[in-house]
């Protein structure tokens, strides 16, 4: 069998977003950054936790960061240069009530197994999975205040060993 892939977002589940401006979750530690993406002036809070890192070096970022999530995040969760999905379209309209994104994690997929992290992931979603999608896959939302939580972990560790 071929090797699964992770695919994984990051605001929402690296960065808890969502999460009461004062209270950061524990374990995280605030950084200041400006992608190119950010037109703010001021530059992005993100939180991410050191501890993540270990877990995810099978990861491929499926992020609007896109190849910057190699150098604004992965640093500080210790990850090497990561693979990233290049999304040729981002936002805009999407087939089926999905999110914009699903389309083009099947493509990257490319029949593969994988298992794909994100806040935005609806049962639209699970469901186009499903209908086109012939191997294995476990869509997991995460939610954005919180972000990865060990049951998490779990739960993509226990579908990776279940292939």
């Amino acid at each position: 069998m071929t090797k699964p892939l992770l695919l994984i977002d990051v605001d929402g589940p690296l960065n808890p977003y969502a999460a009461q401006r004062e209270r950061r979750p524990e374990g995280y530690t605030t950084h200041r950054m400006r992608p190119s993406g950010w037109a703010e002036t001021k530059p992005l809070r993100v939180w991410l936790n050191p501890g993540h890192g270990a877990e995810l070096l099978a990861l491929v970022w499926a992020t609007t960061w896109k190849g910057e999530a190699n150098e604004w995040i992965g640093p500080h969760l210790g990850l090497p240069e990561l693979p990233f999905i290049d999304w040729p379209t981002m936002h805009g309209a999407a087939p089926h009530g999905t999110f914009w994104k699903t389309r083009y994690v099947l493509e990257y997929a490319r029949g593969r197994p994988f298992a794909w992290v994100d806040d935005d992931i609806t049962p639209h979603d699970h469901a186009y999975v499903e209908r086109r999608h012939r191997t294995a896959a476990l869509l997991l939302h995460v939610d954005p205040r919180l972000g990865l939580l060990r049951p998490d972990f779990d739960r993509l560790a226990d579908w990776a060993a279940a292939l």
